[in-house]
């Protein structure tokens, strides 16, 4: 078993974010994602996504945040590109993880060429790839840290396991990076259906004081408490939301760092908007939040901030 080092830190000051040329409602995984609406009225979605895509950016980068900005393949058709943290993870020893993708489009968001190119323009040692893309043959699923939310300073890694999470590979996961698998069951509810929920990180958040999480949609009461048990390791303050909120993306945040090393709350402002003012204050007080508009994102993609941002923990080459 391999850990990935004895100094861990939950956040990190840099991301990498894909910048999309093909944004659309994607066909693919709107058969188990809740959150895909149709919007027929948008207009030009790909123009609107840029636009939203570019506001977040200038957002983080407001606050301190050091952001790698790099552009989707403009001969691939992956209207999903946007989310780079459903096919990668970056890790403190120098390893980065590759992760099998259910949505055979969304498989050509892999692009190894990207790694090397941050890690040449951060000056960062990338040492070796752990591939688990070998699942997608026996169509077993783990997309990155979408399935797995990641306790980077106790070591304990979430899993809501579902259809694109599953419970075998978040464990090979653990064995590989030297973490405690926490896996659970947790219902999504969309008109008359209720199935597991698509993706971890629309209901589970994770900072280095706070978490958040909807409880509610975890049906089973030993597996609720046990969830809730370790969230609070470390004295975390923990913030249950609802059902509702995680609709409006409460759930889909991440905690990143500035320049100074000061955490930040990044969420989208429906995000934002669908936490209670004493729900807000509570994060506040810990770290400022700091939050943009990306509707046709959120509409059309399903996904928001968080599933935006890949955190990128590399180390920094030996000068």
């Amino acid at each position: 078993m391999s850990t990935e080092d004895s100094q861990p830190r939950q956040s990190t000051n840099l991301l990498m974010m894909i910048r999309p040329s093909a944004f659309r409602m994607n066909e693919e995984t709107a058969v188990n994602n809740a959150y895909q609406r149709e919007a027929p009225n948008l207009g030009d979605a790909v123009e609107r996504a840029q636009d939203e895509f570019d506001g977040v950016v200038k957002a983080l980068r407001q606050h301190g945040v050091n952001v790698a900005v790099y552009d989707s393949d403009p001969e691939a058709d992956t209207p999903d590109a946007l989310f780079p943290n459903n096919w990668v993870s970056f890790h403190r020893d120098g390893r980065v993880g590759l992760y099998p993708m259910f949505a055979a489009n969304r498989r050509r968001e892999r692009r190894e060429v990207l790694l090397h190119s941050l890690a040449t323009d951060q000056d960062l040692t990338f040492d070796s790839l752990v591939d688990f893309t070998e699942f997608e043959e026996h169509n077993v699923f783990l997309e990155g840290t979408g399935s797995l939310i990641l306790d980077r300073v106790n070591l304990k890694a979430y899993a809501a396991i579902g259809p694109r999470t599953d419970r075998q590979a978040a464990q090979h996961f653990c064995e590989a990076f030297g973490y405690e698998l926490v896996d659970f069951t947790a219902l999504q509810t969309s008109g008359d259906t209720t199935a597991p929920i698509y993706h971890t990180n629309v209901m589970l958040a994770i900072g280095s004081e706070w978490a958040v999480v909807c409880d509610a949609i975890i049906p089973d009461a030993t597996e609720r408490q046990q969830v809730l048990s370790a969230l609070e390791t470390g004295g975390r303050t923990v913030v249950r939301i609802s059902p509702e909120q995680v609709n409006g993306f409460a759930g889909n945040v991440l905690e990143v760092l500035n320049g100074d090393g000061q955490p930040l709350v990044a969420m989208s402002s429906a995000a934002h908007q669908s936490f209670t003012p004493e729900q807000r204050e509570a994060l506040g007080a810990i770290a400022p939040i700091v939050h943009a508009p990306i509707p046709t994102i959120e509409q059309l993609g399903g996904g928001s901030v968080r599933c935006m941002l890949a955190e990128v923990f590399l180390p920094q080459n030996a000068q």
